[in-house]
């Protein structure tokens, strides 16, 4: 069964282009980012693994880390990195999981029978440090995915988790938020003192906390 909103992230321990990887243990106490890819020397993959390498330090400003998962073995995957380094001007530098087995294509449900009976899909997951799944994607084959909406999307999460708010659509760092219809306009005076706009009693947009 596909993971859902929420649930537990499954640990694995699995070989990668940087050795055995025990996902608990790897993650620490970090978001992880881990995106699926159906075999090695697929074109769009190729710049999708150079975009994510040339953005790594900033998933790190995050405390972010990004994996990266196809089901080939690692052997492979050496060889991949390689034209990766030499098309896209980045070099891979973080692991990428050969899953050779499938391992973890199944307990993530990133095989779906109704795009291929052996290929992994094209997913996404946003994990947090609770190892709690918190977003989750899948794109199909043809289109590349846009890693500036997955920074985005921790930014919102990062900052939801620390403030009663939630970011409206098209949000951006720096620009106004939502306060949540949990907190009674009496207890938003105690957490947003400069005050907010009501635009309807359920839509009242207050400036971004800081921190």
């Amino acid at each position: 069964m596909a993971l859902q909103l929420n649930d537990v992230a499954p640990d694995f321990t699995q070989d990668s282009t940087e050795g055995p990887i025990h996902f608990y243990d790897w993650a620490g106490d970090s978001w992880v980012v881990l995106f699926s890819h159906p075999k090695d020397f697929t074109p769009v993959c190729t710049t999708e693994l150079g975009v994510v390498a040339k953005l790594k330090p900033e998933f790190e400003k995050r405390n972010a880390k990004v994996i990266g998962l196809s089901v080939d073995a690692a052997a492979s995957h050496a060889g991949w990195s390689k034209d990766i380094e030499e098309t896209q001007g980045a070099k891979l530098n973080f692991p990428l999981i050969a899953d050779h087995d499938r391992k973890v294509a199944d307990l993530y449900g990133m095989i779906h029978p109704n795009a291929s009976d052996t290929m992994t899909v094209r997913s996404v997951f946003i994990i947090d440090p609770a190892h709690k799944v918190r977003l989750t994607l899948t794109y199909p084959a043809s289109t590349g995915r846009n890693f500036d909406e997955l920074l985005r999307v921790i930014d919102s999460l990062q900052l939801t988790d620390k403030h009663k708010v939630a970011t409206p659509a098209n949000w951006r760092q720096g620009e106004d938020v939502i306060i949540v219809t949990s907190v009674t306009d009496d207890q938003a005076k105690d957490l947003f003192p400069g005050g907010w706009t009501e635009h309807k009693p359920y839509l009242r947009t207050v400036k971004q906390p800081a921190g």
